[in-house]
This record gives structure tokens, sequence and C-alpha cells, in this order.
């Protein structure tokens, strides 16, 4: 049986919030809920001239990958409307082969 779930290549995430916007307006949650959500990471300076500063996509609890989407073929609304296209839906082993080595991926199983 196959597991569903989502990749992250949060290297690219430009921070836009487009995939937070999406979700709500798909799902009519309020402003301060939604099935994902965008957390910022820095910035801050950890060396002298590296900082971080990174956006970080994370599903919550209110996340069911758009299931009725999903039944009609199509992507869930983040991963359709992610501006910087690094959201990617599907069977979690297909997944694990689309990480490649020198970025930085999260996978969420849901």
């Amino acid at each position: 049986m196959s597991r569903m779930g989502m990749l992250v290549n949060y290297d690219y995430c430009t921070g836009c919030h487009s995939c937070e916007v999406a979700c709500r307006v798909e799902h009519g949650f309020a402003d301060d809920q939604g099935g994902i959500v965008l957390n910022q990471i820095g910035p801050w300076e950890y060396e002298p001239e590296h900082y971080q500063y990174t956006f970080l996509p994370t599903p919550t609890d209110q996340c069911d990958l758009c299931a009725q989407r999903a039944k009609g073929g199509k992507d869930p609304a983040c991963v359709h409307h992610c501006q910087a296209a690094v959201m990617k839906c599907g069977d979690v082993e297909d997944l694990r082969r689309e990480v490649t080595e020198g970025s930085r991926y999260l996978i969420y199983y849901l």
C-alpha cells in the first residue's frame, strides 16, 4: 500500500506565503488557521558573514493533502500555487527518489 506525503525543498522557498493563502482559500480557513503554515528561521549571523535565514512550509494537523482535489487528479492547493515550485506531493517512496544530495529537503508523511 502506498503512503502519501509531501516533499519540500526548503533551500529555494522564498517565503511568499502563497501556499498558506491557497490553503486558506481552498478550505475556507480563518486567517489564523490553515493546513500549512510558513515558518521563518532567522535571520541571524552565526559566523562572520554567514547567516541563517530560511523559510519552511510546514503542514499542520488540518492538512489532508487536499483529499477532494486529489480525487480529481489535482495537486494540493499549496503545491499547485507554490511560486518557487519547491513542493511536491505523492507516494513517499517516489518522493524519496527525488531527494538529491546538496539540498535541504523534508518529507512529511501525512
